[in-house]
């Protein structure tokens, strides 16, 4: 049909509708939509919408005469021809919903019938949640119902068994998405505390589990994993050791992100306490992140047929869910991975979140995640990895304009640099990062910055064994600069890393009894983060105040929790800590050593445990060994 022929037939429909609802024969405004949804095809929605564009100004002209006669008449057409444009509107997304659920359709049964595609890898694309129309879980529905009737293909019907398992076994786990935190009275996702009694794991494989009543089938698949992950077993072990069917992954697909999502989204809603909120909500991003990545890496080890398709596609999906983690406003530019994690999971966490980033293009998102790789791997003391990780994010987040990103890899640069002793260039990245932050108006980039310009000339003033006080005034200055900024803004990782930052910087200039308020400050603002690497290294280098200050058993309290959180994290900074106490024990001798460190028993215990109290000689007899 001619655009002339279908303009006019549309000029008609809508003047149908008009007349209809004059008549006081429309009863309700689905009755429009429906006359819409008959009359207006498929891919001419402009030409519609230009006829109703002309047929409202027509009746605005109209009302604007002065016969008030016809003035009351087009204000009931205008009336009816606005009712038009929203049901129109309204057609309109319910069009492209259904064209987005064909598309998916469409292209995941054709990837079956080609070499070159894998519909797995297809189906994890359509449903991925960054598309700029996600589809529904009602759609996810359809999607698996009409992949389940394919006749001709074994794959697509998995994939569509696969979907529709997932929603029934995410129905029976909804109601139980957070009750386990109240049953905790504390909210952990599952990465730490004892196995089998922390986190929601348990709870959830017992929700998923379709075993009959008194059955002895075989646990289902998701409570296969689900167990696991309760009792502390690595994802990477599990996937390695148990055969996998394209529909168990597809129900897996659908449980973990309905999961992840729903954690997202009770967390972000926590009124009450926002910055709580956030932290879970980072824990949960990462957390599930983690656990795609580790179950990939297990695939790729494993032996049974078609393992390797589920390695991509778990790659895929991480890649996914660290993408929609990088968009959050609480995306932390200037935490490390630690904020969640400690213990086992963090050995190889770097590993398993950056092959992902492999196969990525250079995306503002990508810039983001690598910050947050390189500052976590610069706090387990890979120091050439960290560099070479954000200096791949700053050149990404130039390129996409991303200028609080290139800000704070700029400040991550020049810490680095600093722990690998190379503080010209420390203070070169810092200085860059003032200038850059302040033209931008980066408050917190700037407070970041002036407490790193000011740590990098304390470090180099002592490396050049300045004696003048006001070269260590100076630098302190700045330093206290960027704390004050911070405090004003509120933002308490900034606050955080200053306050480390000055603490440090008066035990090295030695003022130590300056230092300790500052490295409290630390501590307190570390520990309200969750940032586990920046409170260890603030305890660090409050045992060395302690020390300076002839405070033995202070001493020997901050450096014991100091080092056992830096070694339990994977940073190899537990040394320095472990030095320190291996000298205060043989200026005090051993005896004294131990009667200090009974004493403080208590302290050490209710901070990391018994099992840490005791780990504290076992750190120091290896320190020595090695």
């Amino acid at each position: 049909m001619s655009d002339a022929s279908l303009a006019d037939r549309y000029v008609t429909l809508i003047e149908q509708i008009v007349q209809t609802t004059l008549k006081g024969n429309i009863r309700s405004k689905e009755q429009v939509l429906q006359m819409l949804t008959e009359g207006i095809e498929t891919g001419t929605g402009e030409l519609f919408e230009r006829c109703l564009s002309d047929r409202i100004t027509a009746a605005q002209q109209q009302a604007a005469s002065g016969d008030e006669l016809k003035q009351a008449k087009a204000g009931r057409i205008l009336r009816a021809l606005q009712t038009i444009r929203s049901e129109w509107e309204r057609w309109q997304v319910q069009n492209q919903v259904s064209a987005a659920l064909e598309s998916a359709v469409q292209q995941i049964v054709m990837a079956s019938g080609t070499e070159t595609e894998d519909p797995l890898r297809v189906l994890v694309r359509a449903t991925d949640p960054n598309r700029s129309q996600p589809l529904s879980l009602s759609q996810w529905q359809q999607l698996g119902k009409r992949l389940k009737q394919s006749p001709d293909s074994e794959d697509l019907q998995q994939l569509g068994q696969g979907l529709i398992q997932g929603l029934e076994s995410w129905q029976r786990l909804e109601n139980h998405l957070v009750s386990w935190i109240y049953d905790q009275s504390q909210g952990q996702i599952g990465f730490e505390g004892v196995p089998g009694q922390r986190g929601p794991w348990a709870l959830w494989a017992k929700q998923v589990n379709r075993l009959p009543p008194g059955g002895t089938a075989k646990q289902s698949h998701p409570a296969a994993l689900f167990n696991a992950l309760a009792m502390g077993q690595a994802p990477t072990e599990w996937a390695e050791s148990q055969p996998t069917t394209l529909v168990n992954f597809v129900e897996l697909v659908v449980i973990l992100r309905c999961l992840q999502q729903g954690l997202v989204n009770w967390f972000d809603k926590l009124v009450y306490d926002s910055k709580v909120g956030a932290k879970l909500s980072i824990a949960t991003f990462l957390g599930f992140s983690l656990i795609w990545s580790q179950l990939g890496d297990g695939w790729s080890r494993a032996s049974f047929t078609g393992h390797e398709r589920l390695t991509q596609a778990s790659l895929q999906i991480t890649l996914q869910s660290l993408r929609t983690f990088a968009q959050q406003s609480y995306f932390p530019l200037y935490g490390g991975i630690f904020a969640s994690f400690t213990g086992e999971y963090l050995r190889d966490a770097l590993s398993y979140l950056d092959e992902p980033l492999r196969q990525a293009e250079g995306t503002q998102e990508k810039a983001r995640i690598l910050t947050l790789l390189g500052s976590s791997a610069r706090a387990m003391g890979q120091v050439d990895r960290a560099i070479e990780f954000h200096q791949q994010a700053l050149e990404i987040a130039r390129t996409a304009n991303d200028t609080v990103c290139e800000i704070a890899n700029l400040n991550h640069l020049s810490r680095t640099y600093v722990a690998q002793s190379n503080f010209s260039e420390a203070i070169n990245y810092s200085q860059r990062a003032v200038i850059l932050s302040r033209q931008a108006g980066d408050r917190s980039g700037e407070a970041n910055a002036l407490a790193n310009l000011g740590f990098s000339e304390v470090f180099q003033a002592r490396q050049l064994e300045y004696v003048e006080p006001e070269v260590y005034e100076m630098a302190i200055e700045r330093l206290q600069q960027g704390l004050q900024l911070a405090e004003r803004l509120g933002d308490r990782q900034s606050q955080a890393l200053c306050c480390s930052s000055l603490g440090i910087a008066q035990v090295l200039a030695d003022q130590p009894q300056a230092a300790l308020e500052d490295l409290e400050k630390g501590i307190a603002a570390a520990q309200f983060t969750g940032d586990v690497y920046l409170q260890s290294i603030n305890l660090a280098y409050l045992a060395e105040a302690h020390y300076r200050l002839q405070n033995f058993s202070k001493a020997i309290l901050t450096g014991s929790l100091g080092m056992y959180l830096l070694e339990q994290i994977g940073s190899t900074s537990w040394r320095q800590t472990a030095g320190l106490l291996v000298v205060i024990r043989g200026q005090l001798g051993e005896t004294e050593f131990q009667n200090l460190l009974n004493q403080e028993q208590r302290s050490i215990v209710g901070a990391i445990g018994v099992d840490g109290f005791d780990y504290v000689p076992e750190l120091l007899k290896r320190y020595q060994e090695s």
